[in-house]
């Protein structure tokens, strides 16, 4: 059973303590065996101990940055929304494949930001210049808000601020189960969850510190009860031994949990495949150095990203089988279903 995350080191930045939020979060903490400090940003990584790479990034998992959101601009977020914002940065959990390690592999701890109404004002303004076109959010692009949802309740009022908005749609991803504190919101169906689910052997092996298979499928059918519209993101999709036996167990015990849960919009799927850049990659290999995730780039092609970054990605052929594997069963098992995109 996924116990909730409790950080070893919780950091304030000074000028959170501003915030309702911000003393919330030190209220929830203060009297426990967790160690508040209070530091500025720039002093973060020096407070984080560890004198190896692997010490450090240990460390920083089971540290909970408070700060405030700087910028407050959106960055598209193409095929997942239209555009992305963040509540968190960073997640408890330790996916050795995770596509973050490119972007924040000096920075493993987590932030959550406490000025929620400054982010809620530029979603607004953000959406007043949009006439009457329906914008979608990502709010998990960068960070799982789900799994210190216990601590902060930040999502819960994303969720409910979204549901006050006819022109916006909030979409959240995760692969934690804490959904109870959700399930009575006034979301209006304006939030879509989807649900991170992945094979067996992906799961046993490369997701550490995650909510299993079955309690995440458990927390989908409670959202959808809940009458939130629901999906699920099936990535990295892997080759291996035996990866198309495994994706299709993966798809029969999802049916069979979610046969008799009458979703109040299709169930949406989106297929992302296993990819990595050669600075997730060195990183990797340095916080799991006896990782057996398949990183070779001969087997692979290479794949222009955001930001000019390049990646590798599987080669055509191999990328339309799984594409056309994974079709067909979500096909046959959910054919009400809609694929958003495959990428």
């Amino acid at each position: 059973m996924m116990k909730p995350f409790s950080p070893d080191r919780v950091i304030f930045e000074p000028r959170s303590l501003d915030y309702p939020l911000g003393q919330k979060i030190h209220d929830y903490f203060e009297g426990t065996s967790t160690e508040i400090i209070k530091a500025s940003i720039k002093k973060i990584s020096s407070i984080i101990p560890g004198s190896t790479e692997g010490q450090r990034y240990a460390s920083g998992k089971k540290t909970l940055v408070v700060t405030t959101k700087k910028s407050l601009k959106f960055d598209v977020c193409k095929p997942s929304a239209d555009f992305e914002f963040s509540l968190v940065n960073g997640c408890p959990a330790s996916c050795e494949y995770c596509y973050l390690y490119t972007t924040q592999s000096s920075k493993p701890y987590l932030r959550t930001y406490v000025n929620l109404d400054e982010i809620f004002d530029s979603i607004k303004k953000h959406i007043s210049h949009s006439g009457d076109r329906l914008t979608t959010f990502e709010v998990a692009s960068a960070g799982d808000p789900l799994a210190i949802e216990h601590i902060t309740g930040s999502l819960a009022r994303t969720i409910e601020f979204f549901g006050t908005l006819d022109k916006a749609r909030l979409r959240v991803v995760t692969k934690f189960n804490n959904v109870d504190s959700l399930l009575g919101l006034k979301h209006n169906g304006r939030t879509r969850f989807r649900v991170s689910i992945n094979s067996r052997y992906v799961i046993e092996n490369f997701e550490h510190n995650t909510a299993s298979l079955d309690e995440r499928i458990e927390a989908a059918s409670k959202l959808a009860v809940a009458g939130y519209p629901i999906g699920f993101i099936v990535a990295p999709i892997m080759i291996y031994d035996r990866w198309k036996e495994d994706y299709l167990e993966l798809f029969e015990k999802l049916w069979i949990r979610l046969d008799r849960v009458k979703s109040t919009e299709p169930v949406t799927f989106e297929l992302i495949q296993h990819r990595f850049t050669p600075a997730a990659k060195k990183v990797i290999l340095e916080r799991f150095p006896n990782t057996s995730l398949d990183m070779d780039e001969s087997k692979r092609t290479l794949k222009w990203g955001k930001f000019g970054r390049y990646k590798y990605v599987y080669p055509r052929k191999d990328a339309v089988e799984i594409r056309e594997y994974l079709t067909s069963l979500i096909g046959e098992k959910f054919p009400d279903a809609r694929i958003e995109y495959f990428t």
